[in-house]
């Protein structure tokens, strides 16, 4: 990547607001695409995102918004996607020309519905990107906590590791520190994963298990991401790292979960339907359940954990006698 590359991010929610917030430390200009045009007008007079972690403070000066998303990706040479992974498919299917010679970064921790993939093979099989040419962003990070500018761990995965590396220099900054890797299968399942287990977390909490069952559940749960990310891509990797084992952490317990969050109301009686009325953004690891359980078919590792999320929340079985069950089955 060339030193005065353009990165553009491609989303208009949280953690666009936060990558956005972070490359304003250090770059000269961002290019930010959005679909709300009241947001970028906002945006562009107050320096804020209206509607998502409107604490976080923008550089305004040195950013191009825009609702016409080839504008943005015409111009840039590197892309941040930050979309749901639901609508993955219908953002990129507005370009009009190939994106197969820029480098994209997804920051989505999610499986693109229909295809059961993740979004590296996503764009590797349908817009024909190199993998080199294909980063990974993951946590342990909450966009809440940039906003806030508390110390943050961030992780860049790529198998073009000059790439991440400089990547990873664009986002650094006083209270972002970053590492790299190329394990971009592992990362990105186990990203996909751990919002899985969070729902698992939130849903004990709503039905009043303790710290005891969830530090239980937790353990277990590693070793359930270790099994399903060496099954699917086997390589050698340590799931104690930070972008693994952490990334877990965070998303299993802290207040800013959204996947806990949603867990919780289920598991304290709420509907599906209810839940993601009041939450009122995507719970990722509410669709992601349900590809894991599809991929799962073929793969047939023991998941049990992510097998008792998917009966609760799609076979419609009480989170009661689920998780029930499941505690017999942790050691």
């Amino acid at each position: 990547m060339k030193k005065n590359s353009k990165i553009a991010v491609i989303g208009g929610g949280s953690w666009a607001t936060a990558i956005v917030k972070m490359l304003g430390e250090n770059v000269e200009s961002v290019l930010w695409w959005m679909r709300n045009e009241d947001a970028i007008a906002h945006i562009q007079k107050f320096g804020h995102n209206p509607n998502y972690i409107s604490s976080a403070e923008l550089k305004k000066s040195k950013l191009k918004l825009s609702s016409d998303i080839n504008e943005i990706v015409k111009a840039a040479d590197c892309l941040i996607l930050a979309i749901p992974s639901a609508f993955v498919k219908s953002t990129l299917k507005q370009i009009k020309f190939p994106i197969k010679d820029k480098f994209i970064v997804s920051a989505i921790k999610g499986i693109v519905p229909e295809n059961n993939t993740i979004i590296g093979e996503f764009l590797h099989n349908q817009y024909e990107v190199d993998f080199d040419n294909i980063g990974v962003l993951t946590g342990p990070c909450h966009a809440e906590e940039v906003a806030m500018e508390r110390l943050s761990y961030l992780t860049i995965a790529s198998q073009d590791v000059k790439k991440a590396d400089w990547f990873a220099n664009k986002i650094a900054c006083r209270y972002i520190k970053t590492n790299i890797s190329d394990d971009i299968y592992g990362t990105e399942y186990a990203a996909v994963l751990k919002n899985v287990i969070a729902l698992a977390g939130g849903i004990c909490h709503g039905l009043g298990y303790g710290d005891n069952f969830q530090a239980v559940l937790i353990s277990n749960a590693i070793r359930e991401i270790k099994r399903f990310v060496d099954g699917v891509h086997p390589i050698e990797r340590d799931i104690k790292e930070s972008a693994y084992l952490g990334d877990l952490l965070v998303t299993a317990y802290s207040q800013f979960s959204r996947n806990r969050t949603f867990g919780e109301m289920i598991g304290r009686g709420y509907s599906v339907n209810a839940a993601q009325m009041k939450l009122k953004m995507v719970a990722e690891g509410y669709y992601a359940v349900k590809c894991i359980n599809e991929i799962n078919e073929k793969q047939k590792i023991e998941i049990p954990i992510a097998e008792t999320v998917y009966n609760i929340l799609y076979d419609k079985k009480s989170p009661k006698n689920q998780m029930r069950l499941l505690s017999d089955r942790l050691n």
